[in-house]
């Protein structure tokens, strides 16, 4: 529920990510953002691994549907049905938030 940094030779480790951004800071000083959708981060001598079931450049995310569909899953769960599935749209809001605040790093880091 925070922010790591992976400096040369951390201590392995292996850990799960919520979704949201990834920022990649490469030895030249460029970095790069992506999303992701949550998964896990593998920490070994000289290799970072993350694992993700979707993984965006933020470039490349749709800034209207990721708002589209935050406001589409709060209107599920404000109005939600018997037949409701309010986990399934909990998980919908957390990632289209989660795009969100990966696009707002990526305009942080543009600036």
């Amino acid at each position: 529920m925070g922010e790591l940094g992976i400096l040369p030779n951390h201590t392995p480790l292996l850990t799960g990510i919520a979704p949201g951004p990834v920022r990649l800071q490469f030895e030249d000083g460029e970095d790069d953002v992506f999303f992701a959708s949550g998964g896990f981060l593998e920490i070994q001598p000289g290799v970072v691994t993350v694992l993700a079931d979707t993984a965006l450049h933020a470039d490349d995310i749709d800034e209207a549907a990721a708002q589209g569909a935050k406001e589409q899953a709060q209107r599920d769960i404000a109005e939600h049905a018997a037949d409701f599935d309010y986990s399934r749209a909990m998980s919908q809001l957390a990632e289209a938030t989660a795009r969100e605040r990966t696009l707002a790093e990526l305009r942080k880091r543009r600036r």
